[in-house]
């Protein structure tokens, strides 16, 4: 199975969080719309989306609000450039652990990141 039908299956599951963690042969701004439309293809809608990167090392964080048929699902993407896209891990999780890892991985990018107010005001929201 490829990349994109893990991610698209795994949306279809429990928990409010699905947090996948990957390789990508992108930068960015092409790895969110990359995963823009896949989500979209399974007919999700995209109510908010982000990417954050460290301008050091190729490695970022996504994250993406999404809504289909009265549900709402946050996907968190923690992105590293590779070759290929290849899936390294992905896991639903509930509201409790998800916000954890979110703020974990927000933490990880940068220190000087956290003073981004966009991601100041997500914080806030949780």
């Amino acid at each position: 199975m490829n990349f994109k039908d893990e991610l698209v299956r795994k949306l279809e599951g429990e928990g409010l969080w699905t947090v996948v963690t990957f390789k990508t042969p992108h930068g960015p701004g092409r790895t969110l719309r990359d995963i823009e439309e896949a989500v979209k293809d399974a007919g999700w809608r995209v109510t908010f989306r982000a990417n954050w990167w460290t301008a050091d090392i190729p490695y970022g964080l996504l994250r993406m609000d999404l809504r289909k048929d009265g549900r709402e699902k946050i996907v968190l993407g923690k992105w590293i450039l590779g070759e290929e896209y290849r899936l390294i891990r992905i896991e639903n999780m509930d509201l409790e652990k998800g916000r954890d890892e979110f703020f974990r991985m927000v933490d990880s990018i940068t220190s000087t990141l956290i003073h981004d107010p966009v991601i100041r005001t997500m914080r806030e929201q949780y």
